[in-house]
């Protein structure tokens, strides 16, 4: 990046900066990743000057011959990996995927039955101002109020009142595994197409440690970051009848040309989550989430739903007279990133929260386990603990420099950079 220096230092100095703020810091957003080199250098690459236009064979433009490749090699990959009939991953993100089946399977005022956004649903999933809220008619089902985890019992029956079109199921902020074959039930029940938005547990599908839902929803999407480790996007599994439909919707319905660099990433991507050590990484996601999950719970602090299925769980601080987003700041000022989240049936606004979400894919994709959670829960609760105390701040982030210079994110990286 010499030339990128010298020609633009400004823009050089803030990719620098984060290269440093990524190394130095316990990521703990569940929504965040570290990729390989190998995706940075395919999402790098050249393919981004090509404009392609529709699909393999199919393209607007000539000149297409290499990225029909990359486009062809990247949907096999993904079929392989989940079971799925037809793929299509050229969504830039995952609001988008949803949006193509939405669109393509809808019409504006047909009623969805998606996840509250309070218990743990995306935007996508029927916020007033997205456009899923604004197109459709969003019927909500939440979790049990004890249990704060789905209840399918109460789900069929709002289903049967209220006959939904679609069913939709997934989640951004739901910590245990969810029962793809319940929700069939539910859908055939009422003759509703099932959709599932897995862009949080991508991963663990893939690595056979969650419920794959392609064998029961005839919809998937997903993202290709989060647990997945790829870049930033999207893509979209679906039944091969539906195939068509779907991709006429995503271009020319909504998009224009593919990002042909980021698909070659999630090719790249795709063929790192088909390799055996995928599979142990994702099983060590896990171990790492319940014993993260567990030492917090053993300072005090009550867990959303008692625990953890998944990579992420939920903190409820309302008895630790501290918000979510006063936790949140607080701990990035000690160099942990987290996020405040909504805990179920919370009565403060999404701006406020009373909870935090943690999750442990960038953590474990640096090498750290078991007893690397421990010290981080010990770290997380001195500063909850101590909230707004500059001097426990400061000892935080010297326990934070510790443990990362055990785990480096991009070795020598940093120091290259600050030569060139």
């Amino acid at each position: 990046m010499g030339d990128l220096k010298r020609k633009d230092p400004e823009i050089f100095k803030a990719i620098l900066d984060e290269t440093k703020r990524e190394n130095d810091n316990l990521e703990l957003i569940a929504s965040e990743n570290f990729v390989s080199e190998d995706v940075m250098e395919a999402q790098g690459s050249c393919l981004t000057n090509k404009y392609a236009e529709g699909y393999p064979d199919a393209r607007w433009y000539n000149g297409c011959c290499n990225v029909d490749i990359v486009e062809r090699i990247a949907i096999e990959r993904a079929k392989s990996l989940f079971g799925a009939e037809h793929v299509n991953v050229q969504p830039h993100s995952g609001t988008q995927a949803n949006m193509a089946i939405y669109f393509a399977m809808l019409k504006p005022g047909d009623t969805v039955l998606a996840m509250d956004l309070a218990c743990g649903g995306h935007l996508s999933h029927g916020h007033p101002h997205s456009f899923s809220g604004k197109f459709y008619k969003i019927v909500s089902y939440g979790v049990n109020r004890k249990t704060e985890m789905l209840d399918y019992d109460e789900i069929a029956e709002i289903a049967k009142r209220y006959a939904p079109k679609m069913i939709l199921a997934g989640a951004s902020a739901y910590p245990r595994s969810i029962d793809f074959k319940k929700f069939r039930q539910i859908a055939d029940s009422v003759g509703a197409f099932l959709f599932v938005d897995i862009a949080h547990i991508a991963g663990l599908v893939a690595g056979g440690l969650h419920q794959n839902p392609v064998e029961y929803a005839e919809f998937v999407t997903s993202t290709t970051h989060k647990t997945m480790r790829g870049p930033r996007g999207g893509f979209i599994m679906c039944a091969k009848e539906f195939g068509k439909k779907i991709d006429m919707e995503v271009f020319p319905g909504l998009q224009g040309g593919a990002l042909m660099h980021v698909i070659a990433a999630k090719a790249v991507c795709f063929k790192e989550a088909l390799k055996p050590e995928f599979k142990k990484y994702q099983a060590q996601i896990l171990k790492n989430a319940k014993t993260l999950c567990q030492s917090i719970a053993k300072f005090g602090y009550r867990i959303v739903a008692g625990g953890t299925d998944t990579h992420l769980f939920l903190v409820d601080l309302t008895d630790k007279n501290i918000t979510g987003k006063d936790a949140s700041t607080f701990l990035d000022r000690a160099d942990i990133t987290i996020n405040k989240n909504l805990i179920p049936f919370d009565s403060k606004s999404p701006f406020v929260a009373s909870g935090i979400r943690i999750g442990t894919p960038a953590v474990t994709t640096r090498g750290m386990r078991e007893p690397e959670m421990k010290e981080i829960a010990r770290l997380i609760h001195k500063v909850l603990s101590n909230p707004g105390d500059e001097k426990v701040a400061g000892e935080v982030r010297n326990g934070v420099k510790k443990l990362v210079k055990k785990f480096p994110l991009y070795k020598g990286l940093i120091r290259r950079l600050e030569r060139e």
